[in-house]
């Protein structure tokens, strides 16, 4: 063997085939990829009381399926640092989760939606308990950093 053969010489000389697009029914399953109606007809509507997008019923393929969920989830994260911007909050924490099953038809792997968490945290500056917790961080902190010229 010559240096620059490669050991897998030949095998990645056939093209890559999308194992999604076969149109071969498998063993057990009531249709291929190709032709699955389940498939065709999944929509996707958003459960939650904001305005984003899929407010009603609306179909994506499963190949753009992932993108356009998370970009989905995006928008309740953007609506969350927005909310808290107006009432003088702070987004404490922000996570996503895109959740996938299988197809009971074609047995194709699919986004099935997602979950946007997110916490935030308000000041209430009336409150006597963080009036207190402001002054005692004050006297705490007070003169703990001395800048000095000799």
């Amino acid at each position: 063997m010559r240096i620059g053969d490669s050991f897998f010489q030949g095998q990645y000389d056939k093209p890559i085939v999308n194992a999604n697009a076969s149109d071969v029914r498998a063993p057990g399953r009531k249709s291929s990829p190709a032709e699955c109606e389940t498939c065709k007809n999944r929509k996707y509507k958003d459960g939650s009381d904001e305005m984003v997008s899929f407010k009603s019923a609306a179909h994506i393929s499963p190949e753009a399926a992932y993108g356009r969920v998370m970009a989905h989830e995006g928008e309740h994260v953007a609506n969350a640092y927005k909310k808290a911007a107006e009432k003088g909050g702070k987004v404490v924490s922000a996570g996503v989760s895109i959740h996938t099953a299988i197809c009971p038809e074609c047995g194709r792997s699919y986004v099935s939606g997602g979950e946007t968490r997110t916490q935030i945290k308000y000041y209430n500056e009336s409150n006597p308990y963080q009036q207190d917790l402001k002054k005692t961080d004050a006297d705490k902190y007070t003169g703990m950093n001395i800048d000095l010229v000799v």
